[in-house]
């Protein structure tokens, strides 16, 4: 670990949760900084690319981006972050975080599991996370047991009702190429034309189906079969175009591991 102060984020959707593990991290290693405090996958990959902290703290399941595509992401904007899960997994899947270098920790945390876990952080030089956090991602994809979505969850929402002007459409989802942040509102953008839906951006990644649907901007969601193509600039950040509309979509540069395999 740095001879500075070690930086942290701490990413859980949950604020009673998030609260809780902050207050356990406070007393069980005083000198460490948190720099962040996220409630979702989105602003946990922009925090790690802003800050590149010593440590992250990730929940598996968030609101649009899970705990495992923010870790897929932090290969690339910040490869030099220890990662720790915070999983609710049974021992099948913590089988497959033993395996690798990176920690978790299972909840309820427990206050002798989450010091044994700071002990190995402080011991642990974080020059190879980048290597091992790959290669357990690639392990955990192979079992689709440990899909990010609760078994229990709602099945994804299918239909939306949007107004375009004094009209009320009823639109199908996956006719959707891309969901943008319009202040408190949020615009459906299809083929034939935008619509409006009085629901914040935040609130609709829960229940959009998470395979289809990700989020390649803090203000933009993209329905992943509507790309034709994605191009990475010098700077790391890429663009995105569509299959059935001519505008271009930014994509942040923290987002762009998504497309690691297009």
């Amino acid at each position: 670990m740095p001879e500075h102060a070690p930086t942290c984020i701490v990413a859980e959707d949950e604020a009673l949760l998030r609260a809780e593990l902050l207050g356990q991290l406070a007393s069980a290693w005083p000198q460490l900084r948190i720099v962040a405090e996220c409630e979702d996958g989105a602003s946990a990959v922009e925090a790690l690319a802003e800050h590149r902290p010593d440590v992250a703290f990730l929940d598996i399941r968030m609101p649009g981006l899970g705990g495992l595509e923010v870790a897929a992401a932090a290969v690339e904007a910040s490869p030099s972050t220890q990662i720790v899960f915070v999983t609710a997994y049974d021992q099948y899947a913590v089988d497959a975080f033993e395996r690798g270098a990176v920690d978790y920790l299972l909840k309820p945390i427990k206050p002798a599991r989450l010091a044994a876990t700071i002990g190995r952080l402080q011991a642990r030089s974080g020059n190879n996370e980048a290597a091992a956090l790959a290669g357990l991602l690639e392990r955990l994809g192979a079992h689709p047991g440990l899909a990010t979505r609760a078994a229990d969850a709602p099945p994804p929402l299918t239909w939306i009702t949007a107004s375009a002007g004094r009209e009320t459409r009823l639109i199908l989802v996956d006719e959707v190429a891309y969901f943008r942040a319009d202040n408190k509102y949020t615009s459906v953008v299809t083929a034939e034309g935008e619509a409006l839906l009085r629901t914040p951006i935040k609130d609709l990644l829960p229940v959009l189906d998470p395979d289809t649907f990700k989020q390649i901007h803090r203000s933009t969601i993209v329905n992943m079969r509507a790309i034709a193509g994605v191009v990475r600039d010098d700077s790391g950040r890429g663009t995105v175009r569509l299959k059935s509309r001519p505008e271009t979509l930014p994509v942040s540069a923290p987002f762009m591991a998504l497309f690691r395999h297009m």
